[in-house]
């Protein structure tokens, strides 16, 4: 990696290293570089007219550059990242328009430059402000403005007063410009936000339905694949055992056929509660299509996933669901695997399925686990139980 360069280094001590204090103080120094031209302006304006105080003038420009300096300051410190307004935005337009009204009273014939200069401060704050607050710094600009018409008026050597009417005139259509564009400004934004809102609620959704099974609520196979990848590469590296079972509602056809497809539906989302109910947190069950369900268990060990599919077994042979003829029951059979270091994740299900098939030709309701050796697939054998063959 190069080394920073030089203008590098610097702007990290300005600004600081961390990005959003680098934010706050950049703009900080932005409002006091536009303070400091208006200051260059005024000052200008006094050496080249014999009718300005320059002392005035002088102090008026330290002042108001000075102030902003120390608010910038206090920001570079991060002594302000702990209040609502980090960037002082509210306290940085007070100090500017306060200094922007003593200049429309000091600049004399030349206190038509000052509008421009409230413009520019009003809309540094268009992205920093509510609504309420741009509501009371233009009200607060339009009463400090005001008392600096007056006083201007009263010290105008013009007897006419037209140029005194047409300076004010000029703040106050300036100054309800900016306030009314500031609020269009954030209508704007707050429809851009809840476009933004409403298009991060779309895209949740898109995103739910394509890992989620809308029927059931369970993650779907493409979901269910990608979390035993990651599962498999866990276990590799931790050592801890990762089991899969394939399990299948028994005789699920004749209940479409028999009862209608809405039945078969609620028979699905009532399967899928009931083992969800069963297993812990950490297991994760997917639809694996149509009555067919993958379970994934992690970090368990064989006899704990054979007492669990045990009771998953008890659980759903006690389910009862109602429908227009009478009560429908169902029951199920699993076939669990152990994942061995060396297989595949497809490998692992194949063997699942093999023991499932195995479960079925057993006669159903049973689950039965797949050899974890280089052996053949099980086959049809009558185990120690009718309820938990084992080959």
């Amino acid at each position: 990696m190069r080394p920073p360069s030089r203008w590098q280094r610097l702007r990290d001590v300005i600004l600081s290293t961390d990005p959003r204090r680098r934010t706050l103080v950049g703009m900080a120094l932005l409002a006091l570089l536009l303070m400091a031209a208006s200051a260059g302006v005024m000052l200008l304006v006094a050496h080249a007219s014999a009718a300005l105080n320059a002392t005035a003038v002088h102090w008026w420009a330290a002042l108001s550059v000075g102030g902003l300096a120390v608010m910038t300051a206090f920001i570079r410190s991060g002594a302000t990242l702990a209040l609502r307004d980090p960037s002082l935005t509210l306290p940085q337009m007070a100090w500017t328009i306060t200094s922007g009204a003593v200049a429309y009273v000091l600049a004399g014939e030349a206190r038509g430059l000052v509008p421009s200069v409230l413009a520019m401060i009003l809309f540094f704050g268009t992205f920093g402000l509510t609504v309420a607050e741009v509501i009371g710094i233009g009200i607060y600009a339009l009463v400090a403005f005001g008392c600096a018409i007056g006083v201007s008026s009263r010290l105008s050597a013009n007897a006419s007063g037209y140029l005194d009417t047409a300076y004010a005139l000029m703040v106050v259509i300036v100054l309800g410009g900016c306030v009314a564009l500031n609020l269009r400004i954030h209508r704007i934004r707050a429809r851009l936000q809840q476009q933004r809102e409403a298009l991060a609620q779309a895209l949740d959704i898109n995103r739910e339905l394509a890992t989620r099974d809308e029927l059931t609520g369970l993650i779907n196979r493409r979901a269910m694949l990608d979390l035993m990848e990651l599962e498999h590469r866990r276990s590799l590296r931790s050592g801890r055992p990762l089991l899969l079972a394939q399990l299948d509602i028994d005789h699920f056809k004749p209940i479409n056929d028999q009862h209608g497809h809405a039945t078969g539906d609620r028979a699905l989302q009532a399967f899928a509660g009931t083992v969800r109910a069963h297993v812990r947190d950490t297991d994760v069950l997917a639809r694996w299509g149509g009555e067919e369900f993958v379970l994934m268990l992690c970090e368990t060990q064989l006899d704990d996933a054979r007492e669990l599919l045990e009771r998953v077994r008890l659980a759903v042979e006690a389910l009862e669901i109602p429908h227009a003829t009478g009560t429908l029951r169902m029951s199920v059979s699993a076939g669990l695997a152990l994942h061995l270091p060396g297989d595949t994740v497809v490998h692992t299900l194949e063997r699942a399925d093999q023991a499932l098939y195995t479960a079925k030709a057993l006669g159903r309701n049973r689950w039965v686990v797949a050899p974890s050796g280089p052996q053949h697939p099980p086959r049809p054998a009558a185990g120690p139980s009718p309820f938990n063959a084992r080959v």
